[in-house]
């Protein structure tokens, strides 16, 4: 069962992190469909989109897998049965609401979004993308639950599948009916990014067809199981419901926090605009920060997070067994992994962050610079869900709620003054400043309730970053010289820059690390046996 388990988890992760890949590269094709002055359209439908489907994928898999395997482990399987019966009736009902409530109040939320001196897009213009959006919550909790269901037998294989397959159905929808539209069709590009919105609903269905196949192929299995329970534990609905809102509503907060921000930028960055010289193209601007640039600064995150995370699970073995010592080696350890691993990529695709923009867009001084600009935020965003993860883990959930309620209250405090002072560099900057805020805050918890402190931690990440000024030294000299000799006009040009920096970059902050030994204390002394091998 334990191999099982981790060869289900292995492939968990691998289907999220293609999906995640698929998510950010399926944006080059579609942006030089719709272009510049109308991707931003796109925005406006999926960001609230995101916000109440954070709600429905994050807390639900989880805390009714929690739930179903808490009770599994008991030999209890009835209570499972009963769950998914009622809560897949639940999760239509939900699903149901959730889309009558963004369907109807679709105008009324395009009137917050866009100001007066708007000229690119109408009110109805973005009331329609948000409908046409809106079909997919229909499908999507009912989804999720039964992800949870599976996930709860540790069999994570229908919901790494049903994911993955949900994306490619949705970006082939998403290209091919905004292609149809434009060239076969002679629509307009606001009519083709409808179509595209519409795609979530189409992936939606795509994931449901592969949970149904996995639920024909498994129920024989699960019958055997139910008819062989050794106990009832007879749990009333109401009973039910209250311990799942326990295990979810924390693992929400951790999914809605980024979509939280960005619905404060999309309330707020237009209206703010204002008196501004750029007020006619701040829509155009919002999604250079919010579609654009976010879809890159979320690539340092994924390549973090992951390997951060999978070291959670034993801060809370160590917290139940109160092995402090052990603890705070997990906390050092995770921190180190973080900043280790997000710096650098932040640093190089930060220097980058020109030929960066074009591969995926195109050549544009002021899309360049809100990229640059908003790549160093990635480390809080990185280390927000690991440092709210380990308060988790620790049984200090309600921190999380709190903290990110305050750091949010902030960014909305903050927004509209420095927009008005500074354009999307003030959202950006109101962004650092409320996630900083609620990061220190889930410090604060942990020091305070597990008397965390470490010198070890403060040298290393010291280490850590004369190590990235190293690299970056390398790569600002190695880009300048490479500019010098072939200006990146074209995007094959720009994609020769990233991967030469980005090789060079990369073998630079490697060999340092590995000769100072740092990178073996992270990821082991099996390092040692392969750079022996190439004589570092």
């Amino acid at each position: 069962m334990s191999n099982n388990f981790l060869k289900g988890t292995a492939i968990l992760t691998l289907g999220l992190f293609l999906s995640k890949i698929l998510g950010v590269i399926y944006i080059i094709p579609f942006y030089s469909m719709v272009g510049e002055d109308n991707i931003g359209l796109y925005q406006y439908a999926y960001i609230p989109y995101n916000l109440m489907l954070a709600v429905a994928i994050s807390g639900a898999p989880l805390a009714f897998s929690k739930y179903v395997s808490k009770y599994n482990s008991l030999g209890d399987y009835q209570t499972g049965r009963r769950l998914l019966k009622s809560g897949l009736f639940a999760m239509m009902v939900t699903g149901f609401i959730s889309f009558l409530f963004l369907y109807f109040f679709a105008e009324p939320l395009a009137k917050i979004f866009i100001s007066e001196k708007e000229k690119i897009f109408t009110v109805a213009d973005v009331a329609d993308v948000i409908r046409w959006v809106s079909f997919a919550l229909i499908v999507v909790p009912f989804m999720s639950l039964i992800r949870g269901f599976f996930q709860g037998y540790s069999f994570m294989m229908p919901t790494a599948v049903s994911q993955l397959i949900e994306q490619i159905v949705r970006i082939l929808f998403l290209l091919a009916g905004a292609y149809l539209v434009l060239t076969i069709f002679n629509g307009t590009p606001k009519l083709a990014i409808q179509v595209a919105v519409l795609s979530a609903f189409i992936g939606a269905l795509g994931g449901l067809v592969v949970l149904y196949y996995y639920w024909r192929k498994k129920k024989p299995e699960y019958n055997l199981l139910l008819q062989g329970s050794t106990t009832s534990h007879d749990v009333k609905l109401t009973d039910m419901y209250k311990e799942i809102l326990v295990y979810a509503v924390p693992v929400v907060f951790l999914g809605v926090a980024n979509p939280l921000f960005q619905f404060v930028d999309l309330l707020t960055f237009n209206r703010a605009m204002i008196d501004s010289e750029q007020a006619t193209k701040s829509s155009v601007y919002l999604s250079i920060l919010n579609l654009q640039s976010h879809k890159l600064v979320m690539i340092p995150v994924m390549l973090a997070t992951g390997f951060s995370m999978a070291l959670i699970p034993l801060v809370t073995k160590y917290f139940t067994l109160n092995e402090h010592k052990q603890l705070s080696n997990t906390l050092d350890k995770t921190f180190q992994m973080l900043c280790f691993l997000t710096l650098p990529a932040v640093i190089g695709m930060t220097v980058l962050a020109s030929e960066l923009y074009h591969l995926f867009y195109e050549q544009s001084l002021i899309g360049s610079d809100i990229l640059a600009h908003y790549l160093p935020v990635a480390i809080l965003f990185s280390l927000f869900p690991v440092t709210a993860a380990i308060l988790q883990g620790i049984n200090q959930q309600k921190w999380i709620i709190l903290n990110l309620l305050i750091g949010l209250l902030i960014k909305l405090a903050l927004n509209t003054p420095l927009i008005g002072m500074w354009e999307t560099n003030g959202a950006i900057a109101a962004t650092i400043i409320g996630y900083s805020v609620a990061i220190f805050m889930n410090f604060a918890v942990l020091v305070i309730t597990q008397n965390y402190r470490s010198k070890l931690l403060v040298r290393r990440i010291i280490l850590i970053t004369l190590i990235n000024v190293a690299m970056l030294i390398v790569v600002v000299i190695v880009r300048m010289l490479l500019l010098q000799i072939m200006p990146a006009e074209s995007k094959f040009g720009a994609l020769l820059i990233i991967l030469i920096v980005g090789t060079i970059g990369g073998l630079v902050y490697g060999a340092i690390g590995i000769r100072l030994g740092i990178a073996q204390k992270l990821f082991g002394e099996r390092l040692t046996k392969y750079t022996k091998k190439l004589g570092l």
